[in-house]
C-alpha cells in the first residue's frame, strides 16, 4: 500500500524531531539549548492549535455522537489517555476560536475572534484561551452588552504576549468588573441555602476525604449536635486533638446507624421493572420492549437496562392480551454483587472513580446468550461506561478473572486491551 498523507506527516515529523534532539545534545552552545526551549514552545503551541481545530472538525458533524460518546471531552480522554480537564480544555477552545454551523448549514464566525487570530499567529498559549473563555463566560462578562463584551475579548487577547495564564485571569477579571459598572441586579429574596457534602476516596493510599458546607442552622446543628455527643475526651488521658475526636466520633455515629439503624439501601438494590413484550419479540429472542410507564426500548437499551434489575416479564400476544407475567428475580443476588464490589471497587473502566453504590453490574457474555449470572462473568460499570460497552464498539472480557476493556479500532488500531488498576482491598 502506498503512504498516506498522514504517514507522510508522520514521518516528517519523526525527522524533525530526532533532528532537535541531535541539536540540543551533549556540548549544545547555551544560546542553542535556549533557543531550542523557544523552538521547542512554538511547536507545542502550534501542535495545540491543530488539535484543536482537529476537535472542532470532528464535533461539527458530530463524529463523536455517532460512535455514541455523548460528551466529546470523555471520547478524546479514551483516544487519547487525557484527562478529563485536559480534553475539556480543548474542547472549550474549539467551540471558542473555532467557526461553527448555524441551524440552516451556514458558517458562523468564531465565538472569539481575536483570541483567534492570536492563537493562530502563536501568540497566545491554549491555557490563554481557557482562560479568556473562563473570563467572559463570568456573571460580570455576561451582563455586558454585546459590543462591550467584543471589546473586552479583543482587550484581553491583546494581552496574551504579555501575561501568563493566571496573570490574564486576574487582569480580565478586573476589567470585566471594571466594564460592568452597574453590576448585578439587586435580589429582594434571600440568597438560596447551600447544603452540599462531598466524599472522595484517595486515589493512592486507604481512605477518603469529607468537606461539607450546610447555611441551614437546623442541619448544621443536627450534625453538630451528634459530633459534639461523642467527641468529648474519653478521659484525663486522651491527648487526641479536637479535630480528630470530632472525626472518630462522626465515624462512631455512621458506625451505630449501619448497625442499628435503618437507611434506605442502595447499591446493592436494584429498580423494580415491568418489561412487556410481545410474543413474536421474545420469540425473536427480545428485539424490542417498552417499559411500564411507557416509552419503547431498543435491543441493546433492554439489554443494559436488565444487566441488574429485577425484572418482572409479561408476555403479549400479537392482539395484546397477556399470555405470561413472570415473578421478579434478580439478576444478580446482594452476596454476588458484594463478591464483584471487592473485586472491582466500583466502575472497572479504566480511568473511571465511580464508587460501587453508582455502578451497576453487567454481565460480559449476555444472560440471553448463555451467559451464567457468576463471579467470573460479571463486571461493575457506572451508567456512563454501562452505556458506552452496550452502544458502541468498545467490548469486556474477562483474562484470569479480571475484566479487560478492548476499545474500537478508531481509538486504538491494535485494539490493545485496557485494565483499571484493581484496589488492593475495597469496604463494602
Amino acid at each position: 500500500m502506498s503512504p498516506t498523507p498522514v504517514d507522510a506527516a508522520c514521518e516528517q515529523l519523526r525527522e524533525a524531531l530526532a533532528g532537535l534532539r541531535a541539536a540540543g545534545g551533549p556540548g549544545a552552545e547555551v544560546d542553542d539549548l535556549v533557543a531550542l526551549l523557544v523552538l521547542a514552545e512554538e511547536t507545542r503551541r502550534a501542535l495545540d492549535r491543530f488539535m484543536v481545530d482537529a476537535t472542532a472538525d470532528l464535533q461539527r458533524p458530530g463524529t463523536f455522537a455517532e460512535r455514541g460518546y455523548r460528551s466529546p471531552a470523555a471520547a478524546l480522554s479514551d483516544l487519547l489517555g487525557w484527562e478529563r480537564f485536559e480534553s475539556r480544555r480543548r474542547v472549550v477552545a474549539a467551540e471558542s476560536v473555532c467557526p461553527t454551523i448555524g441551524l440552516s448549514g451556514e458558517e458562523l464566525p468564531a465565538r472569539m475572534p481575536t483570541t483567534a487570530m492570536v492563537f493562530a499567529d502563536g501568540a497566545a498559549s491554549l491555557r490563554h484561551v481557557e482562560v479568556i473563555a473562563r473570563v467572559l463566560n463570568s456573571s460580570p462578562a455576561q451582563r455586558l452588552d454585546p459590543e462591550t463584551w467584543a471589546g473586552a475579548e479583543a482587550q484581553l487577547a491583546a494581552q496574551c504576549a504579555a501575561f501568563t495564564p493566571t496573570q490574564l485571569h486576574g487582569w480580565g477579571m478586573e476589567l470585566v468588573e471594571l466594564l460592568d459598572q452597574d453590576g448585578a441586579e439587586p435580589e429582594d429574596s434571600p440568597p438560596t441555602q447551600t447544603n452540599e457534602l462531598r466524599l472522595s476516596r484517595f486515589r493512592t493510599k486507604p481512605g477518603g476525604k469529607i468537606t461539607g458546607r450546610y447555611d441551614d442552622a437546623a442541619l448544621f446543628a443536627a450534625i453538630a449536635a451528634v459530633i459534639d455527643a461523642g467527641a468529648a475526651p474519653r478521659d484525663a488521658d486522651d491527648e487526641r486533638p479536637v479535630p480528630q475526636r470530632q472525626a472518630e466520633a462522626l465515624a462512631d455515629a455512621c458506625a451505630q446507624v449501619l448497625s442499628r439503624g435503618r437507611l434506605p439501601e442502595t447499591g446493592g438494590r436494584r429498580p423494580q421493572l415491568v418489561v412487556t413484550v410481545r410474543l413474536e419479540d421474545l420469540e425473536r429472542r427480545a428485539a424490542a420492549a417498552s417499559l411500564e410507564f411507557g416509552g419503547a426500548l431498543t435491543a441493546a437499551s433492554l439489554r443494559q437496562l436488565a444487566c441488574d434489575a429485577a425484572v418482572v416479564p409479561m408476555v403479549l400476544s400479537s392482539t395484546g392480551i397477556p399470555l405470561d407475567v413472570g415473578r421478579i428475580s434478580r439478576t444478580v443476588p446482594d452476596g454476588l454483587r458484594r463478591a464483584v464490589t471487592v473485586r472491582d471497587g466500583g466502575c472497572a473502566f479504566p480511568g473511571c472513580d465511580r464508587q460501587p453504590s453508582w455502578c451497576e453490574v453487567h454481565h460480559v457474555v449476555e444472560w440471553q446468550h448463555g451467559g451464567p449470572t457468576e463471579l467470573g462473568n460479571l463486571v461493575m460499570l457506572c451508567s456512563e461506561h454501562h452505556r458506552l460497552i452496550h452502544h458502541t464498539h468498545w467490548e469486556v472480557r474477562m483474562v484470569h478473572g479480571l475484566p479487560e476493556f478492548i476499545p474500537p479500532s478508531w481509538i486504538d488500531r491494535t485494539r490493545r486491551p485496557r485494565r483499571r488498576r484493581t484496589p488492593a482491598a475495597v469496604p463494602v
